[in-house]
């Protein structure tokens, strides 16, 4: 009788100790990158449909625009960290022989349960400056370590040779 006691409590501690050494993990679950108007807005109304047309609408007029914002949708579970941050990076359109490159980053907050929502801006004086974005490149990061990444179409992949057509 005591060794199943002893032994439903040292599986008690492991269940509860099991939170603390867990490994950081962390996903992008998802990214919508939406132009800015003259306002800031990226919208008129709260109307996904509302939306969608008014973004349709900046496409066709881009001198109507004021930035990008890159709307993230992520997850993290992580111990006890104030080094979360979301990373951006965007290529423009190529002058010479390279793109144009740009970083943006945010620090966010730890949180547990379910997904959150953080943006990050290009706009102002700097995205009239980078100029059109051609692709993009989202991470996750607790420190020094990805947690994930989720990329554009034309991002590529740097570890993979170029493909060279014959």
């Amino acid at each position: 009788m005591m060794r199943c006691f002893v032994t439903g409590l040292l599986f008690s501690c492991c269940l509860l100790l099991a939170p603390a050494i867990q490994a950081a993990s962390g996903s992008i679950i998802k990214v919508l990158p939406q132009f800015l108007d003259e306002h800031g807005k990226a919208s008129l109304s709260p109307s996904l449909y509302d939306r969608d047309a008014y973004q349709a609408d900046l496409r066709r007029h881009p001198l109507r625009r004021s930035g990008v914002r890159y709307n993230i949708q992520w997850k993290a579970r992580v111990p006890k960290s104030d080094q979360l941050k979301l990373r951006v990076e965007l290529r423009g359109v190529a002058q010479g022989k390279l793109p144009k490159e740009l970083t943006l980053e945010k620090i966010i907050p730890e949180r547990y349960w379910l997904s959150h929502w953080s943006n990050l801006d290009l706009s102002g004086e700097t995205y009239r400056s980078f100029g059109e974005v051609t692709a993009w490149h989202v991470t996750i990061w607790d420190g020094d370590k990805m947690l994930d990444e989720q990329k554009s179409f034309l991002w590529g992949d740097k570890s993979a040779p170029p493909q060279v057509a014959h």
